[in-house]
């Protein structure tokens, strides 16, 4: 059987993307997810994601990593699936749609180029040694680094995230520099195994760990660079509670085609 699928990609975070409205395909398939995110023998991609029929929301967002396991939360996915539904005419300009993680709120430009999504709240951020730990849809490492642009991640990141502590349930490692008004962010993947060009949970939590980091409150704006581009993170803290938390930026079609499945 042939499936029309559409890649797209958020500032280099790139995604595989299938209308499965009609339930015409069983995805809960791990040897054939991988097998189309192979950027090999496949479509290649970070990640699929399903776009489905669900009471109460405009869509279900259905996410698996490029290991072909169901994933938590992704937020450049999230803001993927969001252009990706303008495009098919679910939404307009707004939307409230289900993720694995609860309820999200979007909103999308005129173009369907630029979307700001709308995340959970957090309450609690760790610590291990001098980084910081937080959940912002999916676990994050964060470390504070020096000569982020040469250092080698994929090395530093895969010790971490199979360390004692984290490799029965895996973490995603994010490296962090300051950078102008905002910071530089590279980050180790789990489920990827490897560095991708975005982490959109990934900048969320640098974000609000940075805050914590840095003492501050009120409505903070950080803009942050990644491999793939730039991202920005508006949201609100007290200094413990991190609310209003939108990560915003590009989310494009690359292209469409059809696959045998």
């Amino acid at each position: 059987m042939k499936i029309k699928f559409y890649k797209y990609q958020g500032a280099g975070n790139d995604f595989i993307l299938v209308d499965n409205r009609q339930d015409v395909v069983n995805h809960h398939n791990p040897s054939l997810v991988s097998r189309l995110c192979d950027r090999r023998f496949g479509i290649g991609g970070d990640g699929m994601m399903f776009l489905q029929d669900v009471e109460g929301y405009d869509f279900e967002m259905v996410y698996y990593n490029s290991d072909g396991q169901p994933s938590s939360m992704c937020g450049n996915g999230g803001r993927c699936i969001v252009a990706f539904a303008k495009f098919l005419g679910v939404i307009d300009r707004e939307t409230n749609f289900l993720a694995v993680d609860g309820p999200h709120y979007a909103k999308i430009s005129e173009d369907g180029e630029w979307v700001s999504l709308q995340m959970i709240d957090v309450d609690t951020i760790n610590r291990d040694g001098e980084a910081y730990v937080l959940n912002t849809g999916s676990p994050h490492y964060i470390e504070l680094v020096h000569g982020l642009k040469d250092k080698d991640v994929y090395s530093d990141g895969h010790a971490i995230r199979n360390n004692g502590t984290y490799k029965a349930k895996g973490i995603n490692v994010n490296f962090v520099e300051p950078l102008n008004e905002g910071y530089f962010v590279r980050t180790f993947e789990r489920g990827v195994e490897d560095e991708t060009f975005a982490c959109g949970t990934g900048v969320t939590a640098v974000a609000l760990a940075m805050a914590k980091h840095n003492h501050q409150t009120g409505k903070l704006n950080t803009p942050i660079k990644v491999l793939g581009g730039d991202l920005n993170i508006r949201f609100e803290t007290d200094g413990t509670h991190y609310n209003h938390i939108f990560l915003e930026g590009p989310a494009k079609q690359v292209f469409e085609g059809e696959v045998e499945i």
